[in-house]
């Protein structure tokens, strides 16, 4: 197998990309996902609008006929020279398996093969090809964490000429990273729409920024901080029924318990009010949102809000040591967050 790491890859996309010959990526970040496998291509020296280079595919088309797939790989180009195999989304499983496994053992000289297959969980039979033939590398696209995000804000705002506030960053931070190419697009949305300015403030980001991760997450994560049971189950489902990766949900609410722990530690050892700590450590907190916050502070205490934090923490441990009980897991750890929310919030 080799697994390249994201770093890895970010680092020298042209060097990877001279690298191997078959390349699947895949991960919960299909944006990471698609923008990763454009590099790639990108750096083959192929022609990418010449139809004759290039054969793109859907993965509907190896229905029925996985062996498509090695033989796309095996034709010739008709004025030679090497050629590019492009197939996006997983569709049926076990044809995708099929395609890797005839492509894997037959590896072509002159054809790329890129891949993007969407979230293969770890017990996925298609990540079982790349994971055992030397011919496959294998790019697996997680959200990106905070020092992602942090180095795409700078790359974007540096390019421009452009520099942010503290407060603007922290609220860019909070409001991104579902996904790659969402993520950039508003960044680049926000420097046109700064284009005369040379520094970006918080009033510029509200004014311009929408949350470009799933929605249906915030709104789960509203739910467990309102001890509302029923609408956090609602958002959960819709998470699930959206394909968007649980850890999402699970790295939101740690987040913000994250953020509440330092924000209620900073009240007891300053003596300061709720409304005091808001102005401060509260800025990058979406208007709507404060008086929600400014609740939940007021009903945990320090103590419970570390111990509630530790908890999210290791529920995700678990689900990277037990992958295939992570909706289990995640779901169980936050329901019960949401039971402890409501009996705070009903004293």
């Amino acid at each position: 197998m080799t697994e390249v790491k994201g770093y890895e890859f970010d680092a020298s996309p042209a060097k990877f990309a001279k690298s191997h010959r078959i390349f699947l990526f895949c991960g919960p970040d299909r944006g990471l996902v698609s923008e990763r496998a454009g590099e790639v291509a990108k750096h083959t020296g192929i022609a990418l609008d010449d139809p004759f280079a290039v054969v793109r595919l859907d993965a509907g088309d190896l229905q029925g006929d996985p062996g498509r797939l090695l033989d796309e790989t095996q034709s010739m180009g008709l004025f030679g020279g090497d050629r590019l195999v492009w197939l996006r989304g997983s569709g049926s499983e076990k044809a995708l398996v099929d395609g890797l496994n005839l492509i894997a053992a037959n590896p072509s000289d002159n054809c790329y093969v890129i891949i993007e297959a969407g979230e293969l969980r770890k017990a996925a039979g298609a990540r079982k090809p790349a994971e055992t033939s030397r011919n496959i590398a294998l790019v697996v696209c997680y959200a990106d964490d905070t020092r992602a995000m942090n180095g795409l804000i700078d790359a974007e705002f540096a390019a421009a000429g452009q520099r942010l506030t503290p407060d603007a960053r922290e609220f860019l931070l909070a409001s991104l990273g579902g996904d790659r190419i969402a993520s950039r697009n508003e960044l680049r949305k926000l420097s046109l729409y700064c284009l005369n300015e040379q520094q970006i403030d918080l009033e510029h980001v509200m004014a311009i920024i929408g949350d470009a991760s799933a929605i249906s997450v915030d709104e789960a994560v509203d739910a467990v901080l309102s001890g509302r049971r029923d609408e956090f189950l609602h958002a959960a489902q819709k998470i699930l029924a959206s394909k968007t990766s649980v850890f999402l949900l699970l790295q939101a609410c740690l987040r913000q318990f994250q953020q509440m722990d330092a924000m209620r530690a900073h009240m007891e050892t300053e003596k300061q009010q709720v409304g005091q700590v808001m102005q401060t450590l509260g800025r990058g907190i979406h208007f709507k949102r404060k008086p929600l916050i400014e609740r939940a502070l007021r009903a945990w205490n320090a103590e419970d809000l570390a111990r509630e934090t530790t908890r999210i923490g290791n529920a995700i441990f678990q689900t990277r040591q037990r992958p295939v009980m992570e909706e289990n897991i995640a779901l169980q750890t936050l329901l019960a967050t949401t039971l402890q929310s409501a009996r705070r919030l009903a004293q």
